[in-house]
């Protein structure tokens, strides 16, 4: 069973708990903090688990020249890729408001921490967990400090090989036991054949004492689902109010009702999961009685004979005689009463039988 932890007071993930789900709103506020706020409510009242942001101290992510290089996508907030950038980064007071808005709401609020700075402001904000972005999941330096925190930590893996989450793995595990790792594709929309499911599969044999999860970047929710019914024990989607907005991420992002409905089918799957012990259930009783088959007599067999195979056949039978996936042991044994032709072959007609087959 997969390590279990927990990620945010009084929620724990891994096992046989419920996947946790996070809305990563990222820059898709646009920059404005009251559009940031409607999505905070929006992912609570879908159902998801985390609202999620994205912080950066831009001096500490970004040399100078990527700042000052111009930036003329449709997508831009400024001439260059700093005002842009700019733009879209909440102030730490700003933060402190997000935060105390989702906690009147009642959702978890955390960050992904988008360089060394950023982790010590969310560090400081005392944010649940910390989020570390595929960008900087090989940054094992930025890897080794946020581990060193003592946070719960999920992490990203797009753009990165199994060897180097091989090492990601030895290095937080090094300083913290409590992270997960999100199978990821940094495609933005992603294409289905470019998802890579399997690897959910391959990350649980590798790190078999961590929980695994999916962040997904594709169109629509199916393939999320499909995470979850693998096994994932986090998942995270991008969301948005409006996909048509200015910003490259919002193509990929699911609307409102997207969410609501992603979150409505992951509890299906998650309550049709079941325990894995196979046996019959109470629900399949009726159908049992209704369609279920028994052995019955093929031709009269007088009291005292020995039965034979070719003496039995299998039929849906009044009253219900002895299951068919026993009639093997039936053979060789003495009837104590007559039996008449396609008369069911009951427990109580078969001399013995009762013990012989507890035995």
């Amino acid at each position: 069973m997969p390590l279990k932890f927990e990620l945010c007071p009084g929620r724990m993930i891994g096992g046989n708990n419920p996947c946790f789900i996070i809305a990563e709103i990222g820059q898709n506020h646009q920059g404005d903090i009251e559009i940031a706020k409607k999505m905070i409510k929006m992912a609570k009242d879908c159902g998801a688990d985390c609202a999620k942001f994205q912080k950066s101290e831009l001096e500490y992510k970004f040399n100078k020249k990527a700042l000052e290089r111009p930036y003329t996508s449709k997508h831009s907030w400024g001439k260059t890729y700093g005002e842009h950038k700019r733009h879209l980064e909440f102030s730490h007071e700003q933060y402190r408001e997000l935060q105390q808005y989702a906690k009147q709401v009642g959702i978890f609020f955390t960050a992904s921490g988008m360089d060394e700075m950023a982790v010590e402001f969310l560090h400081e904000l005392d944010v649940p967990f910390f989020k570390v972005g595929s960008g900087d999941t090989n940054n094992f330096p930025y890897l080794k400090k946020t581990a060193q925190k003592g946070r719960p930590m999920v992490v990203s893996s797009g753009m990165q090989s199994m060897e180097t989450m091989q090492h990601v793995y030895k290095i937080v595990k090094e300083h913290n036991q409590n992270f997960c790792i999100l199978q990821c594709t940094s495609a933005y929309p992603l294409e289905p054949e470019d998802v890579n499911l399997r690897v959910i599969t391959e990350y649980q044999k590798e790190f078999p004492d961590i929980p695994i999860g999916y962040s997904g970047h594709e169109s629509g929710i199916n393939i999320t689902v499909g995470a979850v019914a693998l096994g994932a024990k986090v998942v995270e989607r991008h969301v948005t109010l409006d996909k048509s907005w200015k910003g490259s991420d919002h193509a990929a992002s699911l609307e409102p009702e997207e969410l609501a409905e992603l979150v409505r089918s992951i509890r299906i799957v998650e309550r049709a999961l079941g325990t894995g012990l196979k046996r019959m259930l109470p629900c399949e009783v009726p159908c049992h009685d209704k369609l279920g088959k028994s052995v019955v007599a093929k031709t009269s067999i007088p009291k005292g004979t020995e039965l034979t195979l070719d003496m039995l056949a299998v039929k849906v039978a009044e009253p219900k005689g002895v299951a068919p996936e026993e009639i093997f042991q039936l053979v060789g044994k003495k009837v104590t009463t007559d039996v008449e032709e396609d008369e069911s072959i009951t427990e109580d007609v078969v001399d013995s039988y009762g013990k012989k087959a507890k035995a």
